[in-house]
């Protein structure tokens, strides 16, 4: 099986948009004791070189649920032997003592002064995989040039030192401690910052379903909710206690709608509850769905909910600010494939708007420039459904998402408005931005180069497409290599990121799409969102206009046929 052995030897894993991510199994490309321990090694090796203090301060290990029965590789069994790593190499490691949602790991990295935590999960991935997120002493995820000197430094010391296989240090080191109920107890105390209604939320006739899809979210949702003065939310009992096996959604990613969302939308009905809340495995993504006058559900997509979090966030803050407050030190930030609506509330309302590439990594890290700035972030988001209200943790963060949306809900009810009404109103005040965001899969590499080398020479060498069908491109930006036409020196202001693929273009008739490929799947992505402006109200004609132009997109764009892509299938 020499092939086999060459893909699983021949290869190392490198940091994609969310850390280490691949398959548990045998073989450097994949997730397993060896790899995890290397990894651990490079990280104590660039650690010590950043940090003079790297043994006062320590290190966090947190980890979510999954496992595989046959190579008993388990997120908890990989969290201990990152921790014996460095314990045995004499540095305090905050290790919880049970499964956490992944944003108990840069919130504590930051309250504990810790150098640096890493977060064993694969999120919302297949069950198969696992993976290693590393948040740097700020509690954002790393970015350049981090990840690439971790990379060299795990190159460097490959085998195994004396003691890192060594995991019973895990329970024998002073120097390992347990930051569980400190964490939970500071987590939940600053939640409080974002809770505006708790009077209301304790009288509301509102039920609310939560399900945390077989992974962390259920005791940490219903502490939140509780903090909000709400009364527990029902769960669904087939999916509130981990199994790393799924055994009741084809994919444990609630993004992919209705259909993974099943089981909880027939226990709201079942219950009279109008709102179903659903975390991703680890936490860190929440869905949300309503059920309609007509007894259908609406299942929000990421770019509907940040509009109602936009809306929220910004109504509370003017309620609730202080009469020197200046709307000019306000920000709200979204990755750059996600829905532009932030931008349209920011235009109205006077406070700044900004764009980062795609990953949440890139929004921790702004956001942390903007505070040493004395600025104030209200809300932060990535279109799949990755949302942060606040600042109290410096990543997307399911938990806190949930009760917001809780909080809004009540608020809402109180003046007999569902979340889909006010949705409907924020766009009439602030412009229709109807998104569309799907996927193709494609297993070659190769293939998925050439797709957007000949988007870069497509009528003539170095020369972008003017059309797409029928419709003129008025800029195209190039994030893989920089370019962008709307710029008066051609260069692009975000930061070029070479090693993926990522063109957006701004069509003619005001609609923003952009094909990128995915950091941690074999995937190839079109955004595609139709930004009106207030007065256009008629929804239909807007659709289909966005319809038109996808198909257009996909055909003399992506081309499926031709590159043998398989469709998204859900």
């Amino acid at each position: 099986m020499n092939k086999e052995l060459r893909d699983r030897l021949c290869c190392r894993m490198t940091f994609g948009t969310a850390g280490l991510r691949s398959a548990m199994g045998a073989g450097f490309c994949y997730i397993n004791d060896l790899t995890v321990i290397q990894s651990t090694q490079g990280m104590y090796k660039y650690l010590e070189r950043c940090f003079s203090d790297f043994k006062q301060r320590g290190f966090v290990v947190g980890y979510d649920t999954r496992g595989q029965v046959t190579s008993s590789c388990s997120s908890q069994r990989l969290a201990k032997l990152t921790a014996a790593v460095l314990l045995a190499k004499d540095v305090p490691v905050y290790l919880f003592s049970r499964y956490v949602p992944t944003p108990f790991v840069p919130y504590a990295v930051q309250k504990l002064k810790a150098v640096a935590g890493v977060m064993i999960t694969a999120s919302h991935n297949r069950k198969e995989d696992n993976g290693y997120k590393v948040y740097w002493e700020t509690g954002a995820q790393i970015t350049s040039p981090h990840d690439k000197e971790i990379l060299k430094c795990i190159e460097e010391c490959v085998e195994p030192w004396n003691g890192s296989w060594n995991d019973n240090l895990v329970d024998t080191s002073p120097l390992k401690r347990d930051p569980l109920q400190d964490i939970c107890r500071r987590y939940m105390e600053d939640l409080k910052k974002i809770c505006f209604y708790r009077e209301l939320n304790s009288k509301t006739t509102l039920k609310f379903v939560h399900t945390s899809f077989h992974g962390v979210g259920h005791d940490y949702v219903q502490l939140a909710f509780k903090v909000f003065g709400f009364k527990p939310p029902i769960p669904v009992p087939e999916q509130k206690d981990p199994d790393p096996d799924f055994s009741t959604v084809k994919c444990p990613n609630p993004e992919e709608g209705e259909s993974v969302l099943e089981l909880s939308l027939r226990l709201a009905e079942k219950e009279n509850a109008r709102i179903v809340l659903a975390t991703d495995p680890d936490a860190d993504r929440l869905a949300a769905a309503e059920l309609q006058e007509n007894g259908s559900w609406k299942v929000f997509t990421g770019n509907e909910l940040a509009a109602l979090f936009g809306w929220w966030m910004f109504d509370c803050w003017k309620k609730n600010k202080s009469r020197n407050a200046d709307v000019k030190n306000v920000y709200m930030l979204a990755t750059t494939v996600s829905s532009k609506i932030l931008k349209a509330i920011a235009l109205k309302e006077g406070f700044h708007f900004e764009e980062t590439l795609p990953g949440f990594k890139w929004i921790g890290s702004r956001i942390i420039d903007l505070l040493e700035n004395g600025k104030e972030v209200l809300f932060a988001f990535e279109e799949s459904i990755g949302f942060l209200c606040g600042t109290s943790v410096l990543d997307k963060d399911g938990v806190s998402a949930a009760v917001v949306v809780a909080e809004m809900a009540s608020y809402l009810e109180t003046m007999n408005i569902t979340l889909k009404q006010q949705l409907v109103k924020v766009y009439e005040k602030y412009g229709y931005h109807i998104s569309k965001t799907s996927y193709f899969l494609c297993y070659e590499p190769s293939t998925i180069k050439s797709i957007f080398e000949r988007l870069r020479n497509f009528d003539s060498p170095k020369e972008y497409p003017k059309f797409c069908g029928t419709f003129a491109i008025l800029h195209v930006r190039d994030i893989t290599t920089g370019y962008d036409s709307s710029q008066p020196n051609k260069k692009s202001v975000l930061p070029v990121s070479k090693n993926s693929q990522m063109i957006t273009f701004t069509f003619q008739n005001g609609c923003v799409a952009t094909l990128r490929t995915s950091g941690t799947e074999p995937k190839i992505k079109y955004y595609a969102e139709m930004c009106a402006s207030p007065d256009q109200s008629d929804t239909a004609l807007l659709e289909e206009e966005l319809k038109k132009l996808i198909d257009a997109l996909i055909e003399n764009f992506l081309q499926p046929s031709k590159n043998g892509l398989i469709w998204r299938s859900v």
